[in-house]
């Protein structure tokens, strides 16, 4: 997690003259803008007197007189742009008469910087070591010198880049195992002192379900009964919270008490107060300002955002949410009639449907040598319709919740997501706030996908999946023609159970099962739960085709150690030349080509 020093503080572009008037190489006649942290409102969006803002250039490139017979290149000089408001694209954007516009960083990959965050300011010593100040917005991370701060917590974490240990709940009777929104505690985890002062400020982040480690709640309390020994969340939680198998998994956070070591923070939010320990200096404690970046939104799939790129750009740091919960809790609690209500389930609800950068309603995007970091949650998420973006040459690092999300549509209801392309891509530590769910890669309801040389290193969940239902008729599973080849996944599992780090669910669940999912030539690390995580669920493994996981054509692969079964599946699927069959023929395994390729424009990270 690398920050460096806020520099000026700019939007990225603004007004116009008559372009500068390049040829490209390929022949074409490109025109090409200027923006500069130290251009003006002003400017014309020349070389010599550019704009100041992305925002600039985007409004002057809607007028007519901007929009000439050529590709648009939007040339962002190095520098630092602190972004207040999530820039936004739409329909109206999009690149004229079958040309495209470009917004690069002009210095190479990395050097024109976007940034969601600014400093705080204002400190003053609270006691020892603990500094406090007021603030002005509320947030939900935080980040000290470009590594994420941790809420304060109980129990402390054992490491920076780990989530355990945990405690876990218990049940006084076998009524209580139902419940969703109380949480009852050991007496002896919570010391009775804690009951005459209890932070209304407080948070729970549960793995609910009991023994089932596959999602995350963030919910704050609304109270505690130290009498019955119970917390009483304010939304109810994923699952119930006791089964048979075992109380769920837990800690406690933002409780000012809890504030006792290096790197914690403390969020008052009915007074407006933080209160933060600093591992190196007060001077480097970065807030969040937005939730999104950039945000590409057409009116609708009939009016979508095309032909725009986004070249070379740094965005660091986006904000999370106050609480979270993956999906609705029960079939048709969307509100809306659908053809399949049970994929109510399966989706984030639409407060969660965010990453920094947001993409819904799009045709023809590209996102390449990107680097991006410190997100409040998911780093790119393409939401319901979107056809032909393409995801590559780009590090992600450091994400609060998934690294790439594609959601389609509801199944059955129209195939509008697909033919996306990610390639040469790093994604490094998945899963920092939610470690539920999390993934390097999430396809969801989308297919004819190509993805390729991927790495996903440390997630506490998978490195890539494909998911739909086990309800879902073929003629309406739209999970088809993907295409999976030299990926390499490591550390995966670190924190859950039940997975695999190439894992699908629902997919192909009814025969036949004609084979129309691709994955070859893939490596797959140690999948090992960090053993401080006091993993309640069953183990781990390399590949796992869940709830069917059917029509895939799975060649050469490789799984390290694991907990389980190395693929765990229906007899559905052709497999060849595979580590966990007899017969493993190491020589038609191309670990040269596995990975990122020689063209990654970053250092990949150690």
């Amino acid at each position: 997690m690398i920050l460096r020093s806020i520099g000026a503080v700019a939007l990225l572009l603004g007004g116009l003259t008559a372009p500068a008037t390049t040829s490209a190489t390929a022949g074409a006649k490109t025109c090409d803008y200027y923006v500069a942290t130290d251009g003006s409102d002003r400017g014309d969006g020349s070389a010599r007197n550019p704009w100041k803002s992305i925002e600039q250039a985007r409004d002057q490139l809607r007028k007519p007189n901007y929009r000439k017979n050529c590709d648009i290149v939007v040339n962002i000089k190095a520098g630092d742009y602190v972004v207040d408001k999530t820039i936004e694209f739409t329909d109206a954007d999009s690149g004229p008469d079958g040309h495209t516009i470009t917004y690069r960083s002009a210095d190479g990959p990395g050097k024109a910087r976007l940034v969601g965050a600014r400093p705080l300011t204002g400190w003053e010593k609270y006691k020892d070591d603990i500094y406090k100040t007021k603030v002005d917005r509320t947030f939900y991370t935080l980040f000290e010198d470009g590594v994420r701060a941790t809420t304060a917590r109980y129990p402390n974490r054992t490491a920076d880049d780990l989530w355990s240990p945990y405690l876990f709940s218990v049940t006084p009777e076998a009524e209580y195992q139902a419940v969703h929104n109380w949480l009852f505690f050991d007496p002896e985890d919570i010391p009775q002192k804690w009951d005459p002062d209890f932070d209304k400020n407080a948070q729970m982040v549960v793995w609910s379900g009991g023994s089932w480690s596959w999602f995350t709640d963030h919910v704050p309390l609304g109270g505690a009964d130290f009498r019955k020994h119970f917390f009483t969340l304010n939304h109810d939680a994923r699952f119930a919270l006791v089964n048979s198998r075992s109380g769920s998994r837990y800690f406690l956070q933002n409780t000012l008490r809890f504030l006792d070591q290096p790197g914690e923070y403390y969020f008052d939010f009915e007074n407006s107060e933080v209160y933060y320990w600093p591992k190196t200096s007060i001077d480097k404690v970065m807030a969040p300002t937005v939730k999104t970046i950039i945000s590409l939104h057409g009116s609708s799939p009939d009016k979508r955002v095309e032909r725009l790129a986004f070249d070379g750009l740094a965005l660091q740091y986006s904000d999370f949410v106050e609480w979270y919960r993956y999906g609705w809790n029960s079939s048709g609690d969307s509100g809306y009639e659908h053809k399949y209500p049970i994929y109510d389930r399966q989706i984030e609800m639409p407060r969660n449907r965010f990453g920094m950068i947001t993409l819904e309603n799009t045709r023809d995007i590209d996102l390449t040598r990107l680097h991006i970091s410190d997100t409040g949650f998911t780093g790119i998420f393409m939401l319901f319709a979107n056809e032909r973006v393409k995801v590559a040459d780009s590090l992600l690092a450091n994400l609060g919740g998934d690294g790439i999300k594609v959601e389609g549509g509801y199944p059955g209801e129209g195939d509008i997501s697909g033919h996306h392309t990610i390639s040469n891509v790093y994604i490094d530590h998945v899963g920092e706030i939610v470690p539920g769910d999390a993934s390097g890669i999430e396809l969801m309801s989308t297919g004819n996908n190509q993805v390729s040389n991927v790495v996903v290193k440390h997630s506490a969940r998978y490195g890539i999946s494909l998911e739909v239902r086990p309800e879902i008729a073929n003629a309406d599973n739209y999970a088809r023609n993907n295409r999976f080849s030299y990926i390499r996944l490591e550390e995966t599992g670190l924190d859950s159970g039940d997975m695999g780090a190439f894992y699908t669910y629902g997919v192909h669940n009814t025969e036949p099962h004609a084979i129309d999912n691709y994955v070859d030539q893939m490596v797959i690390g140690d999948v090992l739960n960090d053993p401080a995580g006091q993993m309640p669920d069953s183990g781990t493994r390399g590949v796992h085709m869940d709830a069917g996981g059917c029509g895939f054509a799975i060649s050469n692969v490789e799984v390290g150690e694991v907990s389980d079964d190395k693929y765990q599946a229906y007899q559905c699927n052709e497999v060849t030349n595979a580590n966990w069959q007899d017969g493993f023929d190491r020589s038609k395994m191309e670990y040269d080509k596995i990975g990122v390729t020689s063209a990654f424009p970053y250092p990949v990270p150690a």
